[in-house]
C-alpha cells in the first residue's frame, strides 16, 4: 500500500516510531488548509507562510501528544490558529501604524479591464470599507468570520480551532454579518449586503 493510501492515523502511528516520510505525507495533505488559516488570521501571504511552518514544526514536537480526539487535521488546525493568533497579537501595533499611515491602506489591485474608472474607485472604496468594518469587529466575531468566509472549514472544525461549540460558530458568523452590514449602511453604502 502506497503511503498517499494510509490514513491520517496510520500516519501519526508511522511519525512517531520515527518515519519522517510519513510526517511528510501529512505535511503534503494539509499544507493548503494549514496556509489558509494562517492566511485568514494574519492577512499577510508571508507571515501566512512562516506561521504555517511553525506550526508543522509545533505538530512534529508535540505529536506524541496528540490523543486522536479528533481529527488530525482539527488538530493542526487549532494549533496553526493558535499560532496564527499570538503572531497577530504581537504584530497588532506595526497593523495600527500601518492602518494610520495614509499610504499603508492599500488593497489588491482591482480588474480594470471592464469597469469605468469611477466604478473601480467605487468598489474599492466598498472593499476598503468592508475591511475597516470586518478589522473593527470584536477579535472573537472577527476571526470566526474570517474563518468561515475562507471556506476551507467545516464550522466543526472551525468551533474546534476556537474551542466553542458549533451552535456559537453559527451565531457568531451571522452577528458579524450583521454588525459589518449594520455599520456600512450607516456609512452610506445602503445596499450593503
Amino acid at each position: 500500500m502506497s503511503i498517499e493510501q494510509v490514513s491520517d492515523t496510520e500516519l501519526v502511528t508511522r511519525a512517531r516510531q520515527g518515519d519522517a516520510a510519513a510526517f511528510g505525507e501529512l505535511v503534503d495533505r494539509h499544507r493548503v488548509a494549514v496556509y489558509r488559516a494562517a492566511l485568514a488570521a494574519l492577512g499577510s501571504h508571508s507571515e501566512a507562510e512562516d506561521v504555517a511552518q511553525e506550526a508543522f514544526l509545533t505538530a512534529y514536537q508535540r505529536l506524541t501528544g496528540f490523543r486522536g480526539e479528533a481529527s488530525f487535521k482539527t488538530w493542526l488546525l487549532t494549533i496553526t490558529w493558535h499560532q496564527a493568533i499570538n503572531r497577530r497579537r504581537s504584530l497588532e501595533r506595526w497593523w495600527r501604524r500601518i492602518r494610520s499611515h495614509p499610504n499603508g491602506t492599500g488593497g489588491p489591485p482591482g480588474s480594470s479591464s471592464e469597469p469605468s474608472p469611477e466604478q473601480v474607485a467605487e468598489t474599492r472604496q466598498l472593499q476598503q470599507a468592508v475591511r475597516d468594518e470586518v478589522r473593527s469587529l470584536s477579535p472573537t466575531l472577527r476571526d470566526t468570520l474570517v474563518l468561515a468566509q475562507a471556506g476551507e472549514y467545516t464550522y466543526e472544525e472551525i468551533g474546534a480551532m476556537l474551542n466553542v461549540p458549533v451552535g456559537t460558530i453559527k451565531w457568531r458568523i451571522s452577528e458579524a454579518r450583521k454588525v459589518v452590514r449594520t455599520r456600512l449602511r450607516e456609512r452610506g453604502y445602503g445596499r450593503a449586503r
